[in-house]
């Protein structure tokens, strides 16, 4: 057959986002030797120099937003014309799944999967209503439903739900686990006194990420305990905006803005709490990683329940009280629990990026097998 089963990836962008860290994270656990991973984006992305080091392709065709919609589809009905040797296309573009799938379909390409890894669509009154258009076409052009959560497939595949396959958004559990060590290292890089009460976030700036309640609840916070910070990993359309909030706010001294980090799994060692007030989320990635670090997580109930690992570490909020959330957060800070050892309750609810990517792995040659 000559050389691994390849695999096209389809998302806008391959930069550190929930759905694009659980690629890289299988991609990264595979046996190459037999699944290769190709993928299809619109934007330049973090890991685009870690997959060709890999022996991946990264094609590029324009975004909608940049070529309009005539132009996009067409470059995806060309995209798949020339390129035959694809009989796996694995779109992530949740409802924007819908117009990749169909040309696929059009193009003969026999295992066509939709992936969710949401629960909403973002963007104003015009931008879902086209990614309503587009998703009305997901589970006519699909052959395989995958989700990361139920909620997610739920959302996205509405009464077909019960046909998707959830693939759980597993990490390297091993590298997040606690050490006291690496937390010292990290506070000391980020001049942060060791008693300092850290509380962490970690995601995308964006309206779903809700990063303006995050500052209000630690306004709040830093008048009670003076000695506190707030951490803020990530980048995004919204970062100079909450910025702006935290300037006025003269809070700029106690809350971090640390960028896109290669080291999540040892800046969450830094961390006395996580905080994740999302308006909305299929099965946030970030959320498992805190849990196998040991932190307590204080988290919107917009979530869906299946994040919580049953580590007694996850408090669901509700968003409509800042003042519950504050309070929460003060009665832990006082408590300091000990950050044990979670691997093995990680991999058991099969959370263990090893095992998920075996799975895949033989799903993926399954398929393969059937397709020739």
């Amino acid at each position: 057959m000559g050389g691994p089963l390849r695999i096209l990836h389809v998302v806008v962008n391959m930069n550190r986002g929930g759905a694009e860290t659980l690629i890289m994270n299988l991609y990264r656990n595979m046996d190459r030797s037999k699944v290769q991973f190709d993928f299809l984006t619109c934007k330049e992305g973090v890991f685009d120099k870690e997959i060709m080091q890999m022996g991946g392709n990264v094609h590029r065709i324009p975004y909608v937003t940049e070529s309009g919609h005539r132009k996009y589809v067409r470059d995806l009905e060309l995209f798949f014309k020339e390129h035959k040797e694809y009989k796996i296309v694995h779109s992530h573009l949740d409802k924007m799944s819908g117009f990749v799938l169909r040309s696929a379909k059009k193009a003969n390409i026999p295992i066509r999967i939709a992936h969710s890894h949401n629960t909403m669509s973002e963007g104003g009154f015009l931008s879902r209503a086209y990614k309503w258009y587009a998703g009305n076409y997901v589970t006519s052009s699909a052959t395989h439903l995958y989700a990361c959560s139920q909620a997610a497939a739920k959302w996205l595949y509405k009464h077909h739900s019960e046909k998707a396959t959830l693939l759980n958004n597993g990490i390297e559990t091993d590298r997040f686990r606690f050490s006291a060590n690496t937390r010292n290292i990290v506070r000391k890089e980020l001049n942060i006194k060791q008693d300092t009460f850290v509380l962490g976030h970690v995601g995308r700036f964006a309206h779903q990420k809700n990063h303006d309640f995050l500052i209000d609840v630690f306004a709040g916070i830093h008048q009670k305990i003076p000695n506190s910070c707030l951490l803020l990993a990530g980048d995004g359309p919204l970062k100079q905006k909450i910025m702006g909030k935290v300037y006025q706010l003269k809070l700029e001294k106690k809350v971090y803005f640390l960028g896109v980090r290669e080291d999540i799994h040892n800046l969450l060692q830094a961390f006395d709490m996580f905080v994740f007030p999302s308006l909305h989320e299929g099965l946030p990635v970030t959320l498992i990683e805190a849990q196998g670090a040991g932190l307590p997580c204080l988290i919107s109930n917009e979530i869906t329940q299946e994040v919580d690992m049953g580590l007694n570490l996850v408090q669901y909020l509700p968003l409509s009280d800042k003042y519950i959330w504050m309070k929460k957060m003060i009665d832990l800070g006082k408590k300091q629990p000990r950050r044990e050892v979670y691997q093995e309750a990680l991999s058991k609810k099969g959370y263990d990026i090893r095992k998920t990517a075996e799975l895949t792995q033989n799903s993926y040659l399954d398929l393969g097998s059937e397709a020739v």
